[in-house]
């Protein structure tokens, strides 16, 4: 499949996000609806994690228009760095959510072991909500991941966006199959947990949801922090710019690769063994960053003429 240029990919990205903006500001209404009428937190848990949804895919195609955009005198080093923001403050915000919900969930537990019952829920408008939101959702995910794969599966905000469609429908899943377990064996082996059954199915999806968030923000941390991207991704890295440096007639001294959003820093340690013109090192950059686009979309190329690797020997480091 022949990939878009730059214009039709951004577009198709933009499209994605307004669906995404759109199915998570339904979701989120009526998971706050569905809430009320049920009284049930799980509900409004699934309602607010939607919201959220509604306000990254927001934030999201305001970041993808300019993401491209290169070095300018406000952002020397480019917009790049914007995507790993994104990518690191949503996962920080549904961990505080959770954490919330963690804490109500744990608050009715209490409350009802020293002797005050929630309110009970009222499972009818339960069946409507679940049935909706699981279509939204499965839809959501197809649609995005499409147009990632689409677009050359580079964009960062559209994998999260997919991910979190997936995702969200998996807790509506099992919210639905957890408070449908409830109303079934509320008279037998759940009669124990029925009146906190709510409670419980938020602390089950919290432990689900918890693991997940706490990657992806240990990730976009990691890639502000300048962490050296995967082995993998290295060894990708060294073997694309290899044939170019031998013909040149130089030695890599060291290389590094970082990761930022979707793309990819290389910074080239080389000495070229003999005396180099200006002209020559532009010329060898650009031939670098042909080779490294090759296999890592949206890489650029660092080239740095030095005999040492990228950290001063102790004798020669400043004071």
């Amino acid at each position: 499949m022949t990939q878009p240029d730059l214009a039709t990919r951004k577009r198709m990205e933009s499209r994605a996000l307004v669906v995404a903006m759109c199915g998570n500001l339904f979701m989120g209404a009526a998971g706050i609806l569905a809430s009320i009428l049920s009284n049930s937190n799980a509900i409004m848990m699934d309602g607010l994690f939607s919201l959220i949804g509604f306000s990254s895919a927001f934030l999201g195609r305001k970041i993808s228009q300019r993401i491209d955009a290169g070095p300018d005198k406000l952002r020397p080093f480019g917009y790049a760095a914007d995507e790993a923001i994104f990518s690191t403050f949503r996962s920080l915000s549904l961990l505080g959510l959770v954490l919330f919900a963690i804490t109500s969930a744990l608050k009715n537990i209490y409350n009802y072991l020293i002797g005050l019952p929630p309110e009970p829920l009222s499972f009818a408008p339960m069946i409507l909500y679940f049935s909706g939101i699981g279509v939204t959702c499965t839809f959501l995910w197809a649609f995005h991941h499409f147009t990632w794969h689409r677009i050359g599966r580079n964009s960062a905000i559209l994998r999260l966006e997919a991910k979190a469609a997936l995702f969200d429908g998996l807790i509506t899943a099992a919210a639905g199959i957890g408070l449908a377990a409830i109303y079934y064996f509320k008279e037998g082996p759940l009669a124990a947990l029925a009146p906190i059954g709510d409670s419980v199915v938020v602390l089950l999806l919290c432990l689900l949801a918890l693991g997940s968030y706490i990657r992806e923000f240990r990730g976009g941390l990691g890639e502000l922090a300048g962490v050296s991207a995967s082995p993998a991704t290295i060894a990708t890295a060294r073997r694309a710019l290899r044939a170019t440096l031998v013909e040149d007639g130089g030695k890599i001294r060291d290389l590094s690769v970082t990761k930022l959003g979707r793309s990819y820093y290389v910074t080239v340690y080389y000495d070229p063994h003999r005396s180099i013109l200006a002209h020559e090192v532009d010329r060898l950059n650009l031939r670098l960053i042909h080779d490294i686009q090759a296999v890592l979309a949206g890489a650029d190329v660092l080239l740095i003429i030095s005999e040492l690797p990228r950290r001063w020997p102790d004798e020669l480091a400043p004071v």
